[in-house]
Formats: C-alpha cells, structure tokens, sequence
C-alpha cells in the first residue's frame, strides 16, 4: 500500500487538474452510461465533483468512490467534447491508481493481472489450454458472426455471445518476423495485442499482409505482452509497470520507423497512458515511451498517411454495402476517422454507408462488460439498432473490443451482419 505521503502527491495532482473543470454539463450530452441512467453521479461532471473531495472521501467512504469510479467505459467522449479542455480520462485513470493503491486489489484480480496477465508466457500457455478445451463449455451460435454461448448458467458470461478462442492464436502462425525495409523504404514495428492475437489473429494475418503488399519491412518480436490498459483501468500500476517494460525491452532491440497496431486501445494506451503513467520512470525507459509516442499510430493511418494507398481497379459487378462504426480510443482519443474509411473505400468491392451516430459508443468499455453487462448491453443495443437500421450487411470497424461487443448484440437480436476489421476489406482486395 503506497504510504499517506505519496498519496496526498497524487491527489494534489488531481487537484491541480480538476480546476479546469467548470461544471457546464457539457458531457451529459456524450455520455453513453448517462444516455441511460439520467444519473448525475455517472457522468463526468457528477465523478469530478466526487474527486475534489477525494482526500477527506478516500478515509470516510473511499469503496464508495472506487464504485463510482468504475462505472464509466473511459471511452473519452466528455473529454473529445469538454470546452475547457479537462483531460477526464488522465483525471479518472489516477483517481483509480490511487484508490486501488488505498484499498488494495482483489484476490481475483491480483491473480488476473498479477499473476497472469503480466506473464505473457503463462498467459499464453493457459489461453492455449483453454481454446483447445472451451468446447466443453461454450457451444456455436451463429456462424455468419462465429459467435458462441455459454453451455451452463455462468455469472460470468451470462447471457452474452462471444468470440471463442481462435484454434491457433497468430503467435503460433507467425512466431516472429523481422524484415527489412523493401520499396516503401519504411522499416515497421508491430504490436499485435491480446485480442488480435488470441481472438482475431485474421485481423493480425492481414495487416502482415498489407505491410508486405507494401514493401514496408516488418519487425515482429515474439513473446508480447498485453498494452497494460485493463491492470492501469483497474488501478493495478504495479502489473501494468511490469507489462510496459517487458514490451519496452521487446521492442529497443530492433530500429524501425514506427509501430503499428490493429487495435484503437492498444494504440491511445500507448500513445496517452504509457506516457502519463511514467512519470517517475528512470530517464532512460522514458525516453523509450516518448519516442514509441511518437512513432505509433493505427494501422489505416499508417496506410494513408504514410505509404498511400494501393485502390483496387477491379470493377465489382455486384457491390457490397458497408457501415462503419468509430472506435472511442481511435476517433475521440487520437482523431482518427478518416483514415479507416478510406482503407474500406480502396476495396471496389465495397460501397461505404455511413450509419446514425457512427461515433457513439459501442458500450463495451473493458472491464465495464464484464462488471456492468446490463448496461453495456443496453448501450450495445442502440449501436445494434443503428447498424441495422443501415441496411448493410456487414459492419466494419477498428478495434477489436468493438467487434466482441456488435458481435454480441447482433448475434443476440439474430442479425445477419457480418463484423469486420477494415484492414481485413483492404487486404481483400491485394
């Protein structure tokens, strides 16, 4: 437990930040979880109010905080739109650090982050296990969304459909890759992360495949680890200390242009939270974060911005229509919107239609699904009924929490749309 000292430091640290925040209510109108409730307490104004009495409620009611605290999806929509410039998820993100550091973590969750997360080799080698044995316990829903369900009445999955397990996991498909740069004169990096690897490794099979269509040499170094961002969401900073120097020494040994992921979270964890948690770093693994600060970036950005893209020129005699659906962690917290829209239009295959709010959250939020699923549910509902109200029968997005979410709600209401990565529709057409 950190001592009264360092966290009086902490809390005037978010003292210094929560000044800015004029209480407007600016946020109630972003709000997913507050779309639902109404409640005052669940939007950012109501959390930042609670956390200028952070140092008297941490010794009076300091559960109580930490429970509100938790219900939000940090999906950055108050923040996006905040007229004074509050950094809310910087602000909520400490908050959490230094509750946990107050309470402690769970048995449970110390054993998830501590003990396994942060392990990428065990972690591994248990997943492995588990996708070869979930049939045991999970049966097929729906085989247009690959979505699967409980067998038994479990609290944990409840009623939801999901993702089983990928059969091999792409760091079994493709242990290691370290090219050099070929046309494109771009030496690249990639952080594949834990639900591309283990859930979506297509997603990971075609990005490998852009890169290489593009002459860009590729660095992949086997043994990754997780981002960190659902220990740091958990105000777990000690496993997620641990997960980002395990991948700062993975990728110091290798030189590259810049690091791509396939994954919205992956990318803003790296780009924001690795930089803002490492404060008290040795100088030299800082210097390490703010250049992989500067060096990351999606990989439709990358597409775009970097290397241009390749459109197909091959006429589709029947077209396929398209909706997109904005990912939190890549347009409100890294702006990045055009992009993936662009990598879908390169595929003549496909004609894009823009669906209604197209950047309102899926209501996934991380762990949020797992410790408030009515809610997330209820949130997914309404990005459900805006991809079927589109007409288009497959949904592409960029991160791949999101495509667990629609997955889910689709899967549930018995939609026939397809859920897809947009790297994957560009890749089609190479």
């Amino acid at each position: 437990m950190p001592s009264l000292k360092v966290l009086g430091k902490l809390v005037k640290e978010l003292e210094d930040q929560l000044v800015a925040c004029m209480r407007c209510g600016m946020c109630q109108a972003v709000c997913p979880l507050f779309a639902e409730t109404g409640r005052e307490a669940d939007v950012a104004r109501g959390k930042l109010a609670l956390l200028d009495g952070l140092a008297r409620e941490i010794f009076d009611n300091p559960q109580g905080v930490q429970d509100r605290l938790a219900r939000c999806l940090l999906c950055g929509s108050c923040a996006a739109n905040c007229p004074s410039g509050v950094k809310v998820l910087d602000i909520f993100i400490k908050a959490r650090a230094i509750l946990t550091g107050y309470l402690g973590l769970s048995p449970a969750k110390k054993a998830i982050f501590r003990g396994l997360l942060s392990k990428p080799a065990l972690f591994n080698r248990i997943l492995a296990w588990g996708a070869k044995y979930q049939g045991i316990f999970v049966r097929p829903v729906d085989d247009l969304l690959g979505s699967s369900c409980s067998r038994f009445l479990s609290p944990l999955l409840k009623e939801r459909h999901f993702k089983p397990l990928a059969k091999t996991p792409l760091h079994r498909l493709v242990p290691a890759q370290n090219t050099p740069a070929g046309p494109a004169g771009k030496k690249v990096a990639f952080f594949v992360g834990c639900l591309v690897d283990k859930i979506f490794p297509a997603v990971g099979q075609a990005v490998l495949k852009t890169l290489e269509h593009h002459g860009a040499g590729v660095y992949l170094p086997p043994d990754q680890a997780c981002c960190g961002i659902p220990a740091l969401a958990a105000g777990d900073t000690t496993a997620f200390e641990k997960l980002v120097r395990h991948n700062l020494a993975l990728f110091a040994s290798e030189p590259f242009d810049f690091l791509v992921t396939a994954c919205a979270t992956c990318t803003s964890t790296i780009k924001k939270m690795w930089p803002l948690m490492a404060l008290d770093y040795p100088p030299e693994e800082k210097a390490q974060i703010e250049t992989l600060k500067e060096r990351v970036m999606d990989i439709s950005q990358f597409l775009v911005d970097e290397v241009g893209l390749r459109e197909g020129t091959t006429p589709a005699p029947d077209k396929i229509l398209v909706t997109y659906h904005d990912p939190c962690h890549l347009k409100k917290s890294l702006g990045i919107a055009a992009q993936p829209r662009a990598v879908i239009r390169a595929n003549p295959r496909y004609d894009l239609v823009e669906m209604a709010e197209a950047d309102w959250c899926c209501g996934c939020g991380g762990s949020f699904n797992l410790q408030q699923y009515d809610l997330s549910a209820s949130i997914g509902r309404r990005k459900r009924d805006n991809i079927v109200n589109s007409g288009c029968p497959v949904v592409a997005t960029g991160c791949p929490a999101c495509m667990l979410q629609i997955t889910d709600m689709l899967s549930r209401a018995g939609d026939t749309v397809q859920v897809r990565h947009a790297i994957e529709l560009y890749a089609e057409s190479l």
